[in-house]
């Protein structure tokens, strides 16, 4: 089993319940771990034995592109994708962060974090 991690992947995005959220949007960072067997692919050196981390940053590109009031969607919505479309993930984990978010405070961030495994 290895692990292949997409960080800091960085959006500017729509979310929340707020509707001036919707207009004027934000920044956000997006975390990334899949669980696979990567034994096949270290030793074929050829990209369908793998999970393509391209094939999972357009996910997430493409999943935060659409707008949700609240981030636990987007992340459901991430994680429904991974498993529908890439087969060889056996677990997922995505954590989902909006910088410096409206909350009438002095906070950098508010992360949700999120995961599923295949079911047998």
């Amino acid at each position: 089993m290895g692990v292949i991690r997409l960080k800091n992947i960085r959006i500017y995005a729509y979310h929340g319940c707020m509707v001036e959220e919707g207009k004027i949007g934000s920044d956000y960072r997006v975390d990334l771990s899949v669980k696979s067997d990567l034994s096949k692919s270290a030793q074929t050196d050829h990209l369908p034995d793998t999970v393509d981390y391209v094939h999972l940053n357009s996910i997430v590109k493409a999943e935060m592109a659409i707008r949700s009031k609240l981030l636990e969607v987007v992340a459901k919505r991430i994680l429904d994708r991974i498993m529908r479309e890439l087969p060889l993930v056996k677990q997922a984990k995505v954590s989902i962060a909006k910088i410096n978010p409206p909350i009438g405070g002095n906070v950098a961030m508010v992360t949700i974090e999120m995961s599923q495994k295949r079911k047998a």
